[in-house]
């Protein structure tokens, strides 16, 4: 089960990293061609809003809500029902995505009020926000589509179309970056076009596939149909439970609008950063352990739902404990190696490195969530996801409030760090509460091993790398620099976890040892946890083993 769920992990975290790549280039000559400036601030702002209905619902609410409700109809085994509810399913989401569409469309000046007010006090930047998000707003649209045909095609084993996908919006903004702003009248609007072209690119590369699993939606109009109905119902606490991190994102961004220009530009480029290993490992995870963990709770199998969640948890910490503290302490050279060129300056390089340094503390929390909320939604429980996610804002803005002020655009990255933690704390103690999650022996001995090989690493890099060299070196000597750097962390990270005694298998122990920790934990049967269930399901595995 490992083995498999690790390749379908390996295969999207691969196609993740080509887009995260095209994503540092499209960054790159972003910061290159426009520089940061009001102009910039106000098409980050613009980008942002739909962006955050991608992350809400390409990799939030509606997969969340969606494949769930597919494992069930997989499990029946009809392939009519299953088309049936695929296309009922696909007409009523693109009649509702029709209507959002529009509605957006035209109250594009009051979202711009909403999220970020600060821009009306210069009346130019405002109007520019308000062009681009009209033109930005149809995205919604072919993204949500985008996310439906995804699910279909996750829910089948299919990840490697749908974690390409995102290719083409680097694509489409690169292009249009270099032939087409300089052909219009305000260059930065040509980023916003080149959003909308990217929308129907990437909808249209979903058919395809679809095509050959015999799925292609032929939309029909279902709000009455039972399952139509179980979507939507779990869809809206879904938004929540799932996308607070994201919410929590926009927030700062309001904020921020209210600070020195440039400050909205800073956080974008320090989220960028924070995003390429949170996408590479944790929506990677996210996306491959939600199906099977839907499918282990159809089949009421609680031992393999407890077994991937534990071998989630293992992994994500293996990679994300070390990615945190290598964007802590390299998070100058990273920017200067990345961004800055022509109108990209030094000021600029220390500012955006402070909100990265912030950000990287909560990178771990950022993933855990992501590993986490799963385990509630592939069981339908979308409630408390919800619940926590609100107590999760509201310390955010608590967080905000405390730090806003002396740290700035830094205090609010630094919030949202804290307001993860905080979630993720959460969500995992409500889990270990309801014993559907059973840590596998050895945890303390694979912390142990995880915290010196990070310290050591981390002392490496402290004593041994000067931050300020790379304001001045040119972009080989950056580049040069910066892959050896990264390449001796992980290698010295590597050796010491060896050398203390780290092996492979300790992503995975053995399946006997999960039954037996379940079974003497176990004193009152919790809900939908069967005790007799895993003694006949332990049986039954070993028999099969003889």
């Amino acid at each position: 089960m490992s083995k498999k769920l690790f390749k379908s992990a390996a295969v999207v975290s691969g196609m993740t990293m080509i887009s995260r790549i095209l994503g540092f280039i499209r960054d790159m000559l972003f910061a290159r061609i426009f520089g940061i400036d009001s102009g910039t601030d106000a098409f980050f702002v613009a980008f942002k809003i739909p962006n955050f209905l991608r992350r809400l619902f390409a990799e939030g609410a509606f997969s969340q809500a969606f494949v769930p409700v597919l494992a069930d109809y997989k499990q029946q085994g009809s392939k009519e029902a299953l088309k049936l509810f695929i296309n009922r399913t696909a007409g009523s989401l693109a009649l509702i995505l029709m209507a959002v569409t529009i509605i957006g469309m035209i109250a594009a000046p009051l979202l711009i009020i909403l999220f970020a007010p600060g821009f009306m006090r210069e009346g130019g930047q405002y109007d520019l926000t308000v062009q681009m998000l009209r033109i930005t707003f149809p995205y919604l649209f072919f993204i949500s589509s985008v996310a439906f045909a995804g699910g279909i095609l996750n829910s089948h084993g299919r990840f490697a179309i749908p974690a390409f996908t995102p290719v083409f919006l680097n694509l489409c903004m690169i292009a249009t970056a270099i032939w087409l702003s300089p052909l219009m009248p305000e260059p930065i609007t040509a980023l916003a076009w080149g959003v909308f072209i990217a929308g129907m690119v990437q909808l249209a590369f979903q058919f395809p596939a679809l095509k050959a699993l015999d799925l292609v939606p032929r939309p029909q109009f279902g709000f009455k149909d039972p399952g139509v109905k179980r979507i939507m119902s779990l869809m809206l606490p879904a938004i929540f439970g799932v996308s607070v991190t994201q919410i929590n994102l926009l927030l700062d961004t309001l904020l921020a609008s209210f600070l020195a220009a440039g400050s909205v530009s800073w956080l974008y480029y320090s989220d960028r950063l924070v995003e390429f290993p949170l996408g590479l490992f944790g929506i990677a995870l996210a996306t491959v352990i939600l199906p099977n963990l839907s499918k282990n709770h159809a089949a009421k199998d609680y031992i393999a739902f407890s077994r991937s969640l534990d071998w989630g948890l293992r992994l994500v910490l293996l990679i994300g404990i070390p990615s945190s503290v290598g964007l802590f302490l390299l998070a100058e050279p990273l920017l200067s190696t990345l961004f800055k060129y022509d109108e990209f300056a030094i000021k600029d390089v220390q500012m955006a490195g402070k909100s990265l340094m912030a950000y990287s503390v909560g990178l771990l929390g950022f993933i855990l969530v992501k590993i986490l909320v799963p385990g509630f939604t592939s069981r339908k429980n979308m409630k408390t996801p919800v619940r926590f996610g609100i107590y999760a804002m509201v310390a955010n803005m608590v967080f905000n409030l405390i730090l806003f002020y002396p740290f700035a655009h830094a205090g609010l990255a630094l919030a949202t760090s804290l307001g993860a933690f905080f979630n993720a704390g959460l969500l995992l103690k409500r889990l270990l509460k309801e014993k559907f999650y059973q840590p596998l022996h050895g945890w303390v001995s694979y912390l142990s091993k995880l915290i010196i090989a990070n310290v050591i690493m981390g002392l490496g890099l402290y004593y041994f790398v000067d931050t300020t060299q790379w304001y001045y070196w040119e972009a080989f000597d950056k580049i040069t620099h910066l892959a050896i750097t990264i390449i001796l962390a992980a290698l010295v990270y590597t050796v010491v976890l060896l050398l203390i005694g780290f092996r492979p298998r300790h992503l995975s122990p053995p399946i006997a040892n999960l039954s037996t920790v379940i079974i003497k934990k176990i004193r009152k049967k919790p809900k939908k946890f069967n005790k007799r269930q895993l003694l006949k399901q332990q049986r039954h595995r070993g028999r099969k083993q003889h």
